[in-house]
């Protein structure tokens, strides 16, 4: 499917039934009295009803409730599970998730601290065993990767349970409490609350609140809670309770490949694949056994292997741990004495998004796999979920404290959902090009795919279940054969040719990709809670499978371009700091850069002055070009009086070659631009501003805030 016909499969309208009960006093006014509502009923709400709660406690429902408590906004979270899972998962963070780190305390630190070394996770390798001939491998690190040009920050390997131990901590030391049913009273929620064991059951939607009844097992049977909330944030993964209950409908392909995951630890192989071929990826393909294995983490031996599965004719039981280490060893290509299978689970691949973010008068939101699922490949899932949390975070905190209407929730979907569609057929793509590799190899997916279809559903499904089963597996075995070292080697007319089919592949980077830098940090929301201008160029280019470099970008709705810069004092000392770093997480702030100009500041006074009367903070960075820094304090100082939120700094080149602020922007320096709190760019005058600007920054804040 091409792109374009891509998204048109997840434009259709639907109207689901909704599962979920509204009070119908509330929806008679229709939508447009809705949009008006304001944040009064937070003000003035009572204790016992929660401003957010989130459900789900995976690292997007964590990574929320970081941001909002930072933020000053109470919530709570609930997680179905009693413990947290040990299964790694997702286990690559893209550059724009770990700049979101970077500002958590320190996290991304502790990450890159805690990862394995660079050089042990930055190929993929392909062979027929891991002891075998290698058909090739891919490296995916490139040196602009590793110089903070683009990003103060690298991209990380570093598995998903890993994360939310260090995400736990930074909520315990918010003084946020990790509850069991069997420790809690009947006392209402205050926030800081993370309820172990509590399953969403039931949602009531009023217009006031929401009701949300929570089960959980105490003392042997099963006990109902009540809690009510002004809004409820569905983080509860790809099987979301959340979503089912609110009556979302998900839009895009199903059951695009069946697969069984199995988590074991084995620090022999670990040590082996250290010393002789590291790598974070590795794609096997044998006469015996095909098989994708992630290395988690080298060092400790710990591996997922992902192999596929194809029921009715396989089942669960057919992966006992005998068997998958029996599996493991064909694949490793010799004996190994320590593997110790911890965890074997059945999942299903979709690419699907749902069909909308925010329903129920902005009151019930979906993020993360609760909104949209994609294949894993490219690690786009928890990356995509972490940056709806960002977009989000400041948008509740901005109604929660009268700052926006409830429409400013509105924005969120129309923000992220695009993103989440491109993101979606992106993964897709990248998926179709794993499937190149065995399709070269003369082990077409597609043809697998096809078999199994024929003999579950065709003129297979008559008969009985164990010889569907035998004529599966000796379809399999015939292509597998494929693999054989007689067919696959430079001698054999047939497998020269396929194995220099297949080095093109990976020199043309027509393979699998793991870094995407364009889409990682160049994504961009071209309507929402931003100023669209005209000198912004379209919608982002199609995706095309394949690794582009990010290009900085002013356009409105793009993330703040990376700089290092200096602050300005009477201190010769100050450190460098991005310019991502002048934007603060524990508050609802914009920032407006202007150039040391009389019209620029003029401009900035009108911001402050209008700030005011929204009741939102607004500071003003000076940046100055290196070489005219002498007095720009007091000249700042007396041009802004009496105004004191503002910062004055300096361009850190790192070379004399390298761009200026406004050149990289593409602006003059008679331009403005101002970011919004998650660092997004909501406005930007390209060349200087003309009109009065109280007049214009009126208009701008209305339009941003939806007041």
């Amino acid at each position: 499917m091409g792109f374009l016909g891509f998204i048109k499969g997840f434009s259709s309208v639907y109207r689901a039934k909704p599962r979920i009960r509204v009070h119908p006093s509330f929806c008679q006014y229709g939508y447009c009295h809705i949009q008006c509502r304001t944040f009064s009923h937070f003000k003035d709400h009572d204790d016992s009803v929660l401003p957010v709660l989130i459900v789900g406690a995976g690292p997007v429902g964590l990574v929320l409730s970081i941001l909002l408590t930072k933020l000053g906004v109470k919530c709570s979270v609930l997680e179905k599970s009693k413990s947290f899972s040990h299964h790694p998962q997702a286990h690559f963070i893209n550059n724009r998730s770990m700049e979101v780190f970077r500002k958590l305390d320190g996290l991304a630190e502790e990450i890159q601290r805690s990862q394995p070394p660079v050089d042990l996770w930055r190929k993929f390798v392909y062979c027929t065993s891991l002891t075998g001939p290698v058909l090739g491998s891919v490296d995916h690190m490139q040196p602009q990767d590793f110089e903070k040009v683009v990003s103060p920050v690298s991209v990380a390997h570093f598995s998903q349970y890993k994360l939310i131990r260090l995400l736990l901590k930074k909520l315990e030391d918010l003084n946020f409490h990790i509850c069991k049913p069997e420790g809690l009273n009947d006392e209402p929620f205050r926030g800081g609350e993370l309820l172990m064991g509590h399953e969403c059951v039931k949602i009531n939607a009023t217009g006031q609140s929401v009701n949300v009844t929570a089960s959980h097992l105490k003392e042997g049977k099963y006990t109902e809670r009540n809690i009510s909330c002004n809004i409820l944030v569905g983080t509860d993964g790809a099987g979301s309770t959340t979503r089912k209950l609110a009556g979302i409908e998900l839009r895009g392909e199903k059951d695009l490949q069946k697969l069984v995951s199995v988590h074991f630890l084995s620090r022999d192989l670990g040590q082996y694949l250290l010393n002789e071929r590291p790598g974070m990826l590795f794609f096997i393909f044998n006469t015996e056994a095909i098989g994708v294995l992630v290395a988690h983490d080298l060092m400790q031996g710990e591996f997922v292997l992902q192999m596929p599965f194809y029921p009715p004719q396989q089942s669960l039981d057919d992966f006992s741990p005998e068997t998958c280490k029996h599996l493991i060893l064909k694949l490793v290509g010799q004996e190994l004495s320590d593997i110790d299978v911890i965890d074997i689970k059945p999942w299903v691949m979709h690419a699907e998004v749902a069909e909308k973010f925010v329903s129920c008068d902005n009151q019930i939101i979906l993020a993360g796999d609760a909104a949209h699922r994609f294949p894993p490949a490219g690690g786009f899932g928890m990356n995509t979920g972490i940056q709806d949390a960002h977009n989000l975070a400041w948008k509740i905190a901005a109604l929660v404290k009268g700052i926006a209407p409830s429409s400013i929730l509105h924005t969120y979907e129309t923000e992220r959902r695009p993103i989440a569609i491109f993101n979606t057929a992106l993964s897709v793509q990248n998926f179709r090009a794993a499937m190149a590799v065995p399709a070269t190899l003369g082990l077409d997916p597609t043809i697998a795919n096809s078999v199994h279809q024929t003999i579950t559903d065709g003129v297979g499904s008559i008969l009985p279940s164990g010889l569907q089963r035998a004529i599966l597996d000796g379809i399999f075995t015939i292509g597998r054969a494929q693999l054989s070292e007689f067919l696959l080697n430079e001698k054999n007319l047939l497998g020269s040719s396929r194995l220099a089919k297949l080095r093109r592949l990976f020199e043309e980077g027509k393979s699998l990709q793991l870094q995407f830098p364009a889409e990682d940090l160049g994504f961009r929301y071209l309507e929402g809670a931003l100023i669209p201008d005209s000198d912004s160029v379209g919608a982002q280019e199609p995706p095309t499978g394949r690794r582009r470099d990010y290009i900085p970008s002013s356009d409105p709705g793009s993330r703040l371009p990376h700089m290092n810069v200096r602050k300005l004092s009477n201190s010769s000392s100050e450190a460098c700091i991005s310019t991502l770093d002048l934007l603060p997480l524990d508050k609802v702030e914009f920032l407006l850069f202007i150039a040391p100009l009389e019209k620029s500041y003029h401009l900035a006074v009108a911001a402050l002055k209008v700030a005011e009367e929204f009741k939102v903070s607004v500071k003003v960075c000076i940046l100055w070009p290196t070489e005219t820094v002498k007095g720009a304090e007091a000249r700042s100082k007396t041009a802004l009086a009496p105004w004191e939120n503002y910062i004055d700094v300096a361009e850190a080149k790192k070379s004399s070659n390298s761009s200026s602020w406004w050149s990289m922007c593409q602006m003059t320096d008679k331009g403005a631009i101002l970011v919004r709190p998650d660092e997004h760019i909501a406005w930007r005058a390209k060349s200087g501003l003309d009109d009065d600007p109280i007049l214009e920054m009126k208009s701008v804040f209305s339009a941003i805030l939806k007041a």
